[in-house]
């Protein structure tokens, strides 16, 4: 049996042991339950009576959504840290020291340090582009191969690292010191239809800001260029600079999957994952009363842009005390406009569909088959009586005005390749939306 201790910004939380033979179990630590910041590691994870630990699946699925769900990625990690096996727990015992969230995981034998100071090893243009060089070999990033060594556990499937931004400088965070950005590279040639996302770091860049411009919360991005390396830069939501600036706080959060207790394999809704009147329906306890709002447009302009990958992974809550949780920013967005056609490395766009389904006579994905009427009636099934009108008419509104706003940003070099498809289906959609009666 191994056993991993759970920290949270130097607090010991939990006890997770990996029971091979039998059932994992996860037991809060007594201080922690006592204390005035408790607050569970996940809501599928709540206080449970005295003496009781949480055991089975639930508990391995939970930690499981902390690392990459791309079995290429897990193995890369068995090699870099020669790991036992790409288990869970055994890539875990090696990276969790800077998890999603405000998650630290390491061994009896360890504890976090000293939390409150930051460490790290700085990095020129050409060091940071030798890390991303390194994201896709097994090679270790940075000089160290001590238990001080850049270890960092990201979920996604997508090839991406952490750095910490200190004072101006990109640096390799050492100690307890976490990553403040993700690095996404570009992601090449991929899917079952082998698509061409050579240019995905322009296109999330492009879609975030859209969705910023129309008044979405989203997680800050830049696009960055050290040598031949380039990569999208996303600033952490769940980092936060102390009061007194001389140490980062870890903010506790977790994705839609880890909220429902289902493994990564299902986080599609079409494999058994969440949908939108489920997630509709666990935000009515949210903290902030306009996360309902905010997630169904934010389904809304999805379909509007094209933006096919909205599953459960793609959306998070901040956990703050005694359990109380928000709609994080919204992030890992993608349009398909680019890549829409019937030729090599495209999409057909008869079969470019959405994550979530809308509700009607039976449930549509697929974006041709979508109307204005299915937004309404997935709202009204989501309890909202009067439809889901003033989202889509305030949204249609806001389309000239975001794209004018998003134009003004976009850098000279920007690729016409990306921001041309984009910007027409946007338009096609708001047309199509204004062409349809609400309930036709």
């Amino acid at each position: 049996m191994g056993t991993l201790r759970v920290w949270m910004n130097g607090v010991e939380v939990a006890l997770w042991d990996d029971v091979r033979s039998g059932s994992p179990r996860l037991s809060y630590m007594d201080p922690w339950i006592r204390s005035a910041q408790f607050r569970p590691l996940s809501l599928s994870l709540p206080l449970l009576p005295e003496g009781e630990s949480h055991r089975g699946t639930v508990v391995n699925d939970y930690f499981d959504n902390l690392l990459p769900d791309n079995i290429a990625i897990r193995n890369r990690i068995r090699d870099r840290f020669a790991t036992r096996s790409s288990d869970t727990f055994d890539l875990l015992e090696a990276i969790g020291r800077d998890c999603v969230g405000a998650v630290q995981l390491l061994p009896p034998s360890r504890t976090p340090g000293d939390i409150q100071r930051i460490t790290f090893e700085p990095l020129n243009d050409s060091g940071v582009a030798e890390v991303l060089r390194q994201v896709t070999t097994s090679a270790l990033p940075g000089t160290s191969s001590s238990d001080d060594a850049f270890r960092i556990s990201i979920a996604g499937a997508q090839e991406k690292t952490g750095l910490l931004l200190h004072d101006g400088q990109w640096c390799i965070p050492t100690g307890s010191t976490p990553s403040t950005h993700i690095f996404k590279l570009p992601l090449g040639i991929g899917g079952n239809m082998r698509a061409d996302m050579h240019q995905s770091v322009e296109n999330e860049w492009l879609c975030m800001h859209l969705l910023a411009a129309f008044g979405i919360p989203v997680a800050d991005t830049q696009m960055g260029r050290f040598e031949d390396q380039g990569a999208l830069i996303v600033e952490r939501f769940d980092r936060r600079l102390a009061a007194d600036r001389t140490w980062w706080l870890r903010l506790p959060q977790e994705d839609m999957c880890q909220v429902f207790g289902l493994p990564a394999a299902r986080k599609y809704e079409s494999d058994g994952g969440p949908g939108i009147v489920a997630i509709m329906d666990l935000l009515r306890q949210s903290e902030q009363p306009e996360d309902r709002a905010t997630f169904f447009k934010t389904q809304i302009l999805f379909w509007m842009l094209a933006a096919t990958d909205g599953h459960a992974k793609n959306f998070s809550v901040h956990i703050d005390a005694g359990g109380r949780f928000r709609l994080t920013p919204v992030y890992d967005v993608l349009s398909v406009y680019p890549i829409l056609g019937r030729g090599p490395n495209q999409l057909d766009p008869h079969n470019a569909q959405l994550a979530m389904a809308v509700e009607g006579k039976n449930p549509h994905r697929k974006l041709h088959l979508v109307r204005r009427r299915h937004w309404n009636e997935t709202a009204r099934a989501c309890g909202v009586a009067d439809g889901a009108e003033p989202w889509i008419e305030a949204l249609i509104a806001a389309v000239e005005p975001a794209i004018e706003k998003v134009t003004r940003q976009l850098p000279r070099d920007f690729p016409a390749s990306v921001s041309e498809p984009i910007f027409k289906g946007l338009r096609a959609a708001a047309a199509r939306l204004s062409s349809m009666a609400p309930d036709a």
